[in-house]
């Protein structure tokens, strides 16, 4: 009996720990989370909310009353910035582990690896977004929550349907786009009218109308507008379907990156610098990872690694070191990086929207900054915390779920201020 008693004793120290962080704290203003009363017998669960593509500024466009009232009833950043690149799947790991891409290793939505040969990552390549080789240099939330008996619930989240060091979310769905916004709002509210024994304490919730709107018309189009009024709804959903379940949640929304708007006359042509055949092309775009092909390298490095309009290279090693981008084996042999607005394609021959808008720049580009709102029992009222960067999320989803948290380039200190203190025991 005694040995059973220590084999528990850090259980019930984490346990303990958790129960005194999580102290409903209601910031008593109608209309939020924070104002209902929390269940006693369950802490509040932390939903991380990620709104694809989303831009601060879109706040201002008068369609997003949900958001902007969490905002000023909760604790906003300025602006975050994403990490490099400034695209989706690196972004979305990093927000959930705390690392940079280079660190994690989601270097870019389209990647190889030599240690995994013959294969290509691609968001469209269900094979291999879900092996979880590509996934296992990093650990995400959900995954160290479970290893404590935490349970968690991702709807929709990259890297979510991989059995990630072999673990997975006590509840997960395949990734499908069709699944409107009201929908995945209405699955994470019936994860959470699961009994204590089953409801998860951590859960995510993602949405990609505002990123398809803006790829397709640009940031500035109607449509993209009316795609932020959707989610906002959709936020609202959430909002009014915790207030009737009386459930107090900790909700952190973010995006991933921004939108900048491209245009036909501004593209940049591989095949008018280099002859076509000297490189083997891994993504173009905002920005280009290429490695040149057998014996090609000093026509390569001449062509490319010199002063171009709107566009600089480097070799992986000299990538300037704000980026945090060029260790990892993963990143190709050359980065081309886009001045902001233009686009880096093979050649003519490539399709390309190009009248519409994209990410993946310099991440310090106004264009490329990300959301941060934050509300619940956890945060003062009416906190506007300066920029901070993507990695600060993940120590702060770690302190709020009760977990510790594994070493990261994220630093708890960049969201203190937002937080409630401690109640004095």
């Amino acid at each position: 009996m005694f040995l059973v008693i220590l084999r528990l004793l850090p259980v019930l120290l984490l346990l303990l720990n958790t129960a005194c962080v999580q102290q409903p704290l209601s910031s008593g203003r109608p209309g939020s989370p924070a104002s209902q009363p929390m269940l006693a017998e369950h802490r509040p669960p932390v939903i991380l909310i990620s709104i694809d593509g989303f831009r601060p500024d879109y706040l201002q466009r008068h369609v997003t009353p949900q958001l902007n009232a969490l905002a000023a009833q909760g604790t906003r950043a300025a602006f975050m910035r994403p990490s490099f690149p400034s695209i989706t799947f690196p972004n979305h790991y990093t927000l959930v582990t705390g690392l940079r891409p280079d660190h994690h290793g989601l270097v870019g939505n389209t990647m190889t690896d030599p240690a995994i040969p013959g294969v290509r990552f691609t968001l469209g390549n269900r094979d291999a977004v879900t092996d979880r080789r590509w996934w296992d240099q990093a650990e995400p939330v959900w995954v160290t929550a479970e290893k404590q008996g935490v349970r968690t619930a991702t709807m929709f989240w990259p890297g979510s349907e991989a059995d990630i060091h072999g673990v997975r979310p006590s509840e997960w769905r395949v990734f499908d786009g069709k699944v409107p916004p009201a929908a995945r709002v209405d699955t994470v509210l019936q994860w959470l009218d699961q009994p204590a024994g089953k409801r998860p304490d951590f859960l995510t919730l993602y949405f990609d109308d505002v990123d398809h709107a803006g790829h397709e018309f640009g940031p500035d189009a109607a449509q993209t507008t009316e795609a932020v009024a959707v989610v906002d709804q959709a936020v609202g959903r959430l909002v009014s379907g915790l207030q009737a379940r009386r459930i107090t949640a900790n909700l952190i929304i973010v995006s991933d990156h921004g939108m900048a708007a491209t245009s036909e006359q501004r593209m940049i042509y591989l095949d008018t610098i280099l002859p076509p055949d000297s490189i083997h092309v891994v993504t173009v775009g905002a920005y280009a990872g290429l490695e040149p092909a057998a014996g090609q390298q000093a026509i390569v490095n001449n062509s490319l690694l010199q002063a171009h309009p709107h566009m600089t290279c480097w070799e992986k090693q000299h990538i300037p070191a704000r980026y945090v981008y060029g260790s990892n084996a993963r990143v190709p042999a050359i980065i081309c990086l886009a001045e902001s607005g233009w686009l880096i394609l093979p050649d003519h021959k490539m399709k390309f929207s190009a009248n519409g808008g994209t990410h993946g720049y310099d991440p310090d580009t106004p264009d490329m900054a990300a959301l941060f709102i934050a509300n619940g029992p956890a945060f003062q009222a009416g906190v506007v915390l300066p920029a901070i960067d993507n990695v600060d999320v993940y120590p702060l989803l770690m302190q709020l779920t009760g977990v510790p948290a594994l070493p990261s380039d994220g630093d708890i200190r960049a969201t203190a201020a937002a937080l409630r203190p401690l109640p004095q025991h």
